[in-house]
């Protein structure tokens, strides 16, 4: 049996959530998978200090984790960080391919890139690597040439990484990697037109008190909707919502969950989502063809993601939470507007093809296979 090892690492839930998804994905196609967190596996104190760090920067001081990111994305700064990054993982990353011994390796973390590209650029291994790009620009985290193939969520992260100098046959933009469910209806019709105006109202799995201010407005709303509020870990957030705002409105039909695994369900019965734009919300959005609007984002690539969607025309920005009663009493009352955005959305998710990422990992092993045979044969014949 094939057999693929996958590296995730924990900042932030969407670099191990697009891991899960290819853990999954390529299972049903017949493969045997290994995935492990990188950071935890291999350094658990460098793994304590990026993760609790990352969490600590984005919830109180998400300005200062705005200025090391934009910091860290020019390349004298990057290659220096990379390089402190490397220097502690790469002795047991390496390890752990030998053990291992996969035909492919997939990375859903930038800080994997430079560990395993300087690997195979040095010959230590001759393994095929994808990199999986789990937002919508690149960051110069994800550049190096040793990557043999990077999934992508759109075109538009695509033309991001080609002014990097990645060439373009090495980009594929099938969607960054979700949960199978998000391509499936889980209803057989469309929603009647007497319904309430559904909104889907998230805040991550960090949890935002900024969530609870959104609906604090949403209740003042002149039209008739319904709010499905998903806290996510927080439980506190949680209990204010439920004491606050359910059966206090005779207009608002307002609907509470913690953390939920049935998101693509809640998908397939809003209207809208609004939601910080991590990389695999909006990726599961796109793919549930339900457009979204932003009121609040972590400082950094999620504002990259937010940008991509207003330029796609696939959401809308909310500079200030207040303004945004009246976003969607316009959306509520312009229809157009909200079918536009949907259309918009269809051509983005046109590319989007899970069994596509099978394809190339097939395709990256028959060509490795093909190049070893070859190097074998000159060595013989000199």
């Amino acid at each position: 049996m094939r057999k693929i090892l996958i590296f995730t690492a924990s900042t932030g839930g969407g670099h191990n959530q697009a891991a899960a998804s290819l853990e999954e994905l390529l299972k049903s196609n017949g493969y045997s998978v290994v995935k492990l967190d990188a950071l935890k596996e291999t350094n658990k104190l460098l793994d304590s200090f990026i993760s609790d760090g990352y969490r600590i920067l984005v919830k109180k001081f998400p300005k200062t984790y705005r200025e090391l990111y934009k910091l860290s994305d020019r390349r004298k700064v990057n290659f220096k960080i990379t390089r402190i990054i490397t220097k502690f993982l790469r002795n047991k990353i390496y390890q752990i391919i030998q053990k291992h011994n996969p035909e492919v390796i997939i990375a859903t973390h930038p800080f994997l890139v430079n560990v395993i590209g300087e690997l195979k650029e040095e010959g230590k291994i001759c393994i095929p690597f994808i990199s999986v790009v789990t937002d919508y620009k690149i960051h110069q985290t994800y550049v190096h040439s040793s990557v043999d193939a990077y999934i992508t969520g759109s075109y538009y992260t695509k033309l991001s990484m080609m002014e990097r100098g990645i060439p373009k046959e090495k980009i594929y933009h099938y969607g960054i990697p979700i949960r199978k469910e998000f391509f499936v209806s889980s209803i057989d019709k469309k929603k009647n037109k007497k319904d309430d105006f559904t909104i889907l109202l998230m805040c991550g799995s960090i949890g935002l008190k900024a969530m609870e201010k959104v609906l604090k407005r949403l209740v003042k709303s002149k039209n008739r909707i319904k709010i499905i509020a998903v806290c996510g870990n927080d439980v506190d957030l949680r209990i204010r919502i439920e004491q606050k705002y359910m059966d206090k409105y005779e207009d608002k039909e307002i609907i509470v969950y913690g953390f939920t695994n049935k998101i693509p369900e809640l998908m397939d019965i809003s209207d809208i989502i609004i939601s910080k734009p991590g990389g695999l919300t909006v990726s599961e959005s796109i793919a549930k063809n339900i457009p979204m609007v932003i009121p609040y984002v972590i400082p950094g690539q999620e504002e990259e993601n937010a940008d991509f969607l207003v330029h796609t025309g696939a959401g809308i920005r909310v500079k200030k939470i207040k303004e945004i009663t009246d976003v969607i009493d316009n959306l509520i009352e312009n229809p157009s507007l909200l079918r536009e955005m949907k259309k918009n959305i269809k051509k983005l998710s046109k590319t989007y093809s899970m069994e596509s990422i099978v394809e190339i990992v097939n395709k990256l092993i028959e060509e490795n296979k093909y190049n070893i045979k070859n190097y074998k044969k000159e060595r013989v014949i000199s």
